[in-house]
C-alpha cells in the first residue's frame, strides 16, 4: 500500500503456510494481526527460536482471526518478549486458545525435559520455548469481540469479524485503520460442514488477504458421510482397526459427528 497512510509487512504466512503475523501500522498506531507459531519442517521451526522482527512492546493490540496454532501459538513468546496490551478474538475463538496455548506449552516442556534427559539438545539444558506460565500470562489479556458488527479496539480504529467457517469460532477480519479498510480472510472454510456455519461474504474495501493454501485444488462432489461409512464398514468385515489420521481441531469434530450419525 505505498504513498499510503497504512503500512502492512507480512512476518509469515509467505512463501510458507504457517507463522500467520501481519503487522498493520497507521501514523497512530501498530496492530499485529495473528501471531502463529512455524509450524513443520525444521528450517521453519527454527524461526520461532528467532527474536521477534518487530517490537512487541510497541504493539498497540493483536487481532485473532482463529485458534490454529500456526496463528495463535506464538502469542506466549510475544508476551514473553514483553507484550501486555490487549488481545482480541470471538468467544469461542478465546474458550479453544486457552486450551491449546495451555497444552502448546505443556508439549515444549516435556519434549525440552525429554531433551534433557536424554542428551537430544544441542542446547544444554534445552529450553522450551515458552512454559506454561507464559500460556497463563496471554490468556489473561485475551479480550471478546462480536461477529458482523465494528468492534473498537483503539482511538479510531474498528475491526468487524465476519464468519469464516473453517472451525469454531473463526472469522475474517475487516480492519479499518487510517482511512483505509483491509480485510484478512483468515483460513477460509468449507460450504455444507455439518456443526459449523457456511463462511459470510465479505466486502471488499481497499485490500484483501486472501488465504490460498488450497486455491489450486477442488473438492470432491463425493458425499463424504457415504464415503467415510464404506471405510469404516470394509475396516469391520475385515475384523481390523481403523486408523484415522486428523488434526485435533476441527476435522476430528467433523469425524466425530460423522461416526455419530
Amino acid at each position: 500500500m505505498n504513498n499510503s497512510s497504512v503500512r502492512l509487512t507480512f512476518y509469515g504466512a509467505a512463501s510458507e503456510v504457517t507463522g500467520s503475523k501481519y503487522l498493520v501500522e497507521s501514523d497512530k498506531h501498530k496492530i499485529l494481526v495473528d501471531c502463529g507459531l512455524f509450524q513443520g519442517r525444521k528450517d521453519l521451526r527454527l524461526l520461532n527460536w528467532e527474536p521477534p522482527k518487530f517490537n512487541v512492546r510497541e504493539l498497540d493490540a493483536i487481532l485473532i482471526t482463529h485458534a490454529h496454532i500456526d496463528h495463535t501459538g506464538y502469542l506466549p513468546a510475544v508476551v514473553k518478549h514483553g507484550y501486555r496490551g490487549p488481545i482480541y478474538c470471538t468467544p469461542a475463538t478465546k474458550e479453544l486458545v486457552e486450551m491449546m496455548l495451555l497444552d502448546s506449552a505443556h508439549l515444549q516442556e516435556e519434549e525440552a525435559l525429554f531433551a534433557n534427559r536424554h542428551g537430544s539438545s544441542k542446547h544444554h539444558p534445552a529450553k522450551p520455548l515458552y512454559d506454561t506460565e507464559d500460556a497463563r500470562k496471554t490468556i489473561e489479556l485475551l479480550r471478546t469481540m462480536e461477529r458482523d458488527k465494528p468492534n473498537p479496539v483503539l482511538e479510531g480504529v474498528t475491526v468487524t469479524p465476519r464468519c469464516a467457517g473453517h472451525i469454531l469460532g473463526a472469522t475474517s477480519l475487516t480492519l479499518d485503520i487510517g482511512g483505509k479498510r483491509i480485510t484478512f480472510s483468515g483460513d477460509i472454510g468449507r460450504y455444507d460442514v455439518p456443526i459449523l456455519p457456511d463462511p459470510a461474504p465479505v466486502e471488499i474495501g481497499d485490500l484483501l488477504l486472501c488465504e490460498s493454501t488450497y486455491g489450486g485444488k477442488l473438492h470432491s462432489a463425493t458425499d463424504q458421510l457415504t464415503e467415510l461409512e464404506a471405510i469404516v464398514k470394509t475396516a469391520i468385515t475385515r475384523g481390523g482397526p481403523l486408523l484415522i489420521p486428523a488434526f485435533a481441531v476441527g476435522r476430528a469434530q467433523n469425524l466425530l459427528y460423522y461416526l455419530g450419525q
